[in-house]
């Protein structure tokens, strides 16, 4: 496993190693163990998977509030999206900053996301699914969200075009207008 730092602290790009032949590829994407020992140590609880029909489908940027912070791996199954983890972390030395990942089913990255950092992410392609692993269950009192264009941020996310929104993401606050529970000092 090829393991990528950020200048987020705490986000990193993991790309696994393929084993392919005549009949496609074999890949392990996640290994405890073998990530406890690189200093990835998450319990992971919960995994989602969400195809987006259209190119241009903005989803985010998310987060899920303490009792029920999540960190999350994020992996492309099928096309490629542009992937973006933002420090929300009140105190950071990188609070408000951003980073974005291609990832594709093609190029087998993935996104590790820490609690206490908005996610989202635009598809490149039609038919793209996103599948990722949280640290704790969905709680719809924990669920939140940021403007996806909050000027603030300054997100270059590579449109062309308006994207597609849900009403809830077309609706979100800019950060600066969020009750932020997040502080770099504690843990989420």
């Amino acid at each position: 496993m090829q393991i990528e730092t950020t200048r987020l602290d705490g986000v990193v790009i993991l790309t696994p190693q393929r084993f392919g032949d005549a009949r496609g590829f074999f890949s392990e994407s996640w290994n405890a163990a073998r990530m406890a020992e690189a200093g990835l140590d998450y319990g992971f609880v919960q995994d989602n998977h969400s195809l987006s029909a259209r190119t241009g489908t903005l989803r985010g940027l998310h987060f899920q509030s303490p009792p029920h912070a999540q960190a999350k791996l994020v992996r492309c199954g099928r096309g490629r999206l542009f992937d973006v983890a933002v420090d929300i972390r009140r105190g950071s030395p990188t609070y408000g900053q951003w980073v974005g990942v291609e990832l594709s089913a093609e190029n087998g990255r993935q996104l590790m996301i820490p609690a206490g950092f908005l996610h989202g992410f635009v598809t490149r392609e039609p038919e793209t699914e996103i599948v990722y692993k949280c640290t704790d269950y969905y709680a719809p009192d924990c669920d939140g969200a940021v403007a996806w264009d909050d000027p603030d941020l300054a997100i270059d996310w590579g449109l062309e075009g308006a994207p597609v929104l849900s009403d809830k993401d077309a609706a979100a606050p800019r950060l600066k207008d969020l009750a932020n529970p997040f502080r770099w000092d504690t843990p989420a």
